[in-house]
This record gives structure tokens, C-alpha cells and sequence, in this order.
């Protein structure tokens, strides 16, 4: 087997991502997680939202003083793309409207970071046709948002159809399927538990590599080179409240409970471990950039 590449990326956004305009672990959780992957030597890439772009730029400003890509991830953590399953209040963007949105996210993440995106993760990743075409109409080299423990059929990065972009094509952009455990019998009808997340968190790094060798496995079984692509968030790095969360002016939201289980020192622990499991199994951290370069 050739060298295990692995693409770690930290989606920048709202805590508890969907539901909440709070940006604690943002500001406080994207620390611990630079500490780390300095300590590591790992680089990654960081998907940011056009809010928390402009509301904490000097988070930005200390991810691309550590060397670390600095990536989009919408406007408002909108559904972009389209829903693969239904989440309450959120409306996915009409197609017509997906290239302005993604100009405009891509043109203020600029501004800030003082250099153009070229990688992009739709939230929940719900991607779409139009998402990718607009993406690599902009120049996008990178697209993170292939969802594997949905679709099952792309294992490897690969270079997306203008017709359908869940199918290999001729567009110049790169998409990087999400690691999922396929090895494994869904028992639920997305195979929203065949997914990594939130399980370096919920169960532990030794459980998650479990589910990683064994993908591992079932890659090899089919011939092909074993690649994984993992999102995380700042807010999991920080004691997220248990039980409801407040909102300005709006109520209160209470989230599942694996949704925060563990957030905060638990999680960076994890983190840490997974990395030096991954290091141990002859992984080779690239960012997101990085990655679709290597595809070619």
C-alpha cells in the first residue's frame, strides 16, 4: 500500500453549526486546535464562513500565520447545495442564486485573508451540480463536500461531471470525497452512521481508528488506494453548553446530545491521539489544496 494520505479540515463556523449565531468555539476553540497541529506538524485546511470571516478576522489572520489553507465554506453556513435530508428551518438556496452567493463568500474571504480560496466544504455536506460547477467557474482547485457514507461510489479524489457531480467528469476542479465506514451494514437510511463524525469525540480515537482500518480493509479488497478526508469544528473544542442553548432574541435550541457530547478538553485529546494513530498507520497530512494537486 503507498502512503496513506489524509486531509484534516476544520469547518469555521457558528457553535453547533446549524442552529446557533454564537462564535465561542470559533474564538476560543481554533487555539487549542493550532496548538496541536503545530505540536504535530500537521498542516490542514480551514474552511471559513463569510460571517465569521468578518466578524473575527483575527482568527483568520492566526490560521495563515501557522502556515495552515485558508478555505470557504459559504456565506452563512447556508444550505448551498442540495439537502439530503431534511433539517428544520433551513432552506436550501435556489440553484440561480448559488454562483453570486459563492462570489461574493469567495471575494470576502479574500479581502481579509489577502489571498483567493481555491477549497470549499458545503455545510452538512449538501452538495449539488450547480455548487460545483460554480465552484470551479471561480477557480476552485478543491471541493471537500462529496459525502461518502451517502452516495458509497467514490472512494478516491476525482474530477467532478459538469452534468452530474456525483460522477467523474472533465471539470478542472478536484472532489475529495468525506471518509465514511463502508465496511460496515447502515441501520440508518441516509448511512448517517457510517460517517467519521462526531465519532473521534463520542467514542474515542482507538474507536475511530477502528472504523478507519477497517475501511482500510475494505479498500484494499477493491484495489484501490485508501484516502481519507475528515471535517471537524472549532466548537467541538470547547465546552459547548449541555442541554438548551440561548439565542439573542429568538428562544432557545437543545440539540441532541452526541451533538456536544464531549466538547472541549476531551476533544482536543482525541485529536491529538488520532493524529499520532494516523502517524503511526504512515499518514501524510496534505491540505485540502494540497491534495487535489497531487490528483493532478
Amino acid at each position: 500500500m503507498n502512503k496513506l494520505q489524509v486531509v484534516f479540515g476544520f469547518d469555521m463556523e457558528t457553535d453547533v453549526g446549524n442552529f446557533t449565531s454564537h462564535y465561542e468555539g470559533l474564538t476560543k476553540g481554533t487555539p487549542l486546535i493550532l496548538e496541536v497541529l503545530e505540536r504535530r506538524k500537521v498542516t490542514s485546511t480551514f474552511f471559513f464562513t463569510g460571517e465569521s470571516v468578518k466578524k473575527h478576522p483575527e482568527v483568520v489572520h492566526a490560521v495563515a500565520a501557522k502556515g495552515h489553507e485558508i478555505g470557504s465554506h459559504t456565506l452563512f453556513h447556508e444550505t448551498i447545495g442540495e439537502a439530503l435530508y431534511e433539517i428544520p428551518s433551513r432552506m436550501p438556496v435556489l440553484p440561480e442564486e448559488v454562483p453570486h452567493r459563492l462570489k461574493l463568500c469567495t471575494e470576502l474571504i479574500e479581502d481579509v485573508a489577502g489571498a483567493r480560496p481555491v477549497s470549499f466544504r458545503a455545510p452538512c455536506l449538501f452538495g449539488s451540480t450547480a455548487m460545483v460547477n460554480a465552484l470551479d467557474d471561480l477557480g476552485y482547485v478543491a471541493d471537500a463536500t462529496y459525502p461518502m457514507f451517502f452516495f458509497r461510489e467514490r472512494l478516491r479524489p476525482y474530477h467532478p461531471s459538469r452534468k452530474d457531480w456525483t460522477q467523474e467528469g472533465n471539470l478542472r476542479i478536484v472532489e475529495l470525497p468525506n471518509f465514511a465506514d463502508l465496511s460496515m451494514k447502515s441501520t440508518d437510511p441516509y448511512g448517517r452512521d457510517m460517517d467519521q463524525w462526531p465519532l473521534f469525540r463520542t467514542e474515542g480515537a482507538e474507536a475511530l481508528m477502528g472504523h478507519i482500518d477497517r475501511f482500510i480493509g475494505y479498500c484494499e479488497a477493491k484495489g484501490i488506494e485508501p484516502f481519507l478526508c475528515f471535517y471537524f469544528h472549532p466548537w467541538e473544542f470547547h465546552p459547548m453548553p449541555q442541554g438548551e442553548i440561548a439565542l439573542a432574541g429568538e428562544g432557545f435550541v437543545r440539540p441532541n446530545p452526541f451533538i456536544v457530547k464531549n466538547c472541549g478538553p476531551y476533544a482536543v485529546a482525541q485529536l491529538d491521539a488520532l493524529i499520532g494513530k494516523l502517524r503511526d498507520r504512515g499518514a501524510e497530512f496534505l491540505q485540502a489544496r494540497q491534495a487535489a494537486e497531487q490528483f493532478g
